[in-house]
């Protein structure tokens, strides 16, 4: 999924890697990513406020587009491909 983010200038479209409700998978990958030097944005994290910190509500994981091939690539290597995304 292609999401358009106008306030981060010359940077372009994120993708969406990841969609999950399980925090620990969400700070897994959020470790794996930032070991490689990948900046990723976790979207939805603080919506417990609305769902009553139940984790009902799914967290994404979106990285910059030119950095989507190589989050990819890191994730499948750590086992982690079924929880990709389809890439666009």
């Amino acid at each position: 999924m292609k999401v358009t983010v106008p306030s981060i200038p010359g940077r372009g479209d994120l993708r969406e890697l990841v969609r999950t409700n399980d925090m620990v998978l969400v700070s897994a990958i959020g470790a794996l990513l930032d070991g490689a030097n990948i900046h990723h944005l976790v979207l939805d994290q603080n919506m417990s406020v609305i769902e009553g910190s139940l984790g009902i509500l799914p967290r994404r994981i979106l990285v910059h587009e030119d950095d989507n091939h190589e989050a990819r690539r890191i994730l499948t290597e750590a086992g982690l491909s079924h929880e990709l995304r389809a890439d666009d």
